[in-house]
């Protein structure tokens, strides 16, 4: 371990990066993390609005085009959203005509969602959009630096894995890594 850069090691307060006595917001990652994560739907929900999309519509739309055998339950898991949620943004997007629900012809208990051409093509918009946001909240980094920082992002997601359970030495889905990274904070800002 180098004096001058350790490495923080979760069973070492030592090496701990953050400390309880200097310890403030401004330089907290979770903080920074959360504002730009803020900036970057705000900015994102601005330019889809001309769809009539705000970020709880958009993203199930978008994993739906990218995943069109999702079902209630599972966009539910990936999207980090209470089921009651997807219900009421599934059913604004069916309202704009984006969405059709499909009874299934072999179990009657099972309903496909099933996005329609104007729902396709929206969805479509979604990662120009997304890309353009980040592409202006990333200026001035080189495209090293955004490796790095994907990166680094990427670790502390498979860090919090660990720390709620047994972990299998598995790297997460990246689709699961965007959409943990993008999730909107609840009223509680968690």
């Amino acid at each position: 371990m180098d004096g001058d850069n350790p490495i923080v090691e979760p069973g070492d307060e030592s090496t701990y990066f953050y400390q309880n006595n200097s310890y403030t917001p401004t330089q907290s990652a979770g903080f920074l993390m959360r504002r730009v994560l803020g900036s970057i739907l705000q900015q994102a929900d601005s330019q889809l609005q001309q769809h009539g999309l705000t970020y709880v519509q958009w993203l199930p739309l978008y994993r739906l085009m990218v995943c069109p055998d999702a079902t209630h339950a599972q966009l539910a898991k990936d999207l980090a959203m209470d089921p009651a949620s997807v219900t009421r943004a599934l059913d604004r997007i069916e309202l704009k005509g984006l969405l059709r629900r499909e009874r299934s012809t072999a179990d009657r208990r099972v309903v496909h969602l099933v996005l329609t051409d104007e729902g396709r093509r929206i969805a479509a918009e979604v990662p120009r959009v997304l890309a353009r946001v980040l592409n202006h909240h990333l200026a001035g980094f080189s495209h090293e630096e955004c490796r790095l920082l994907i990166s680094m992002l990427q670790r502390m997601l498979i860090n919090g894995e660990a720390l709620r359970g047994p972990f299998c030495g598995l790297v997460p889905d990246p689709e699961s890594a965007f959409v943990m990274a993008t999730r909107a904070p609840d009223a509680a800002g968690r």
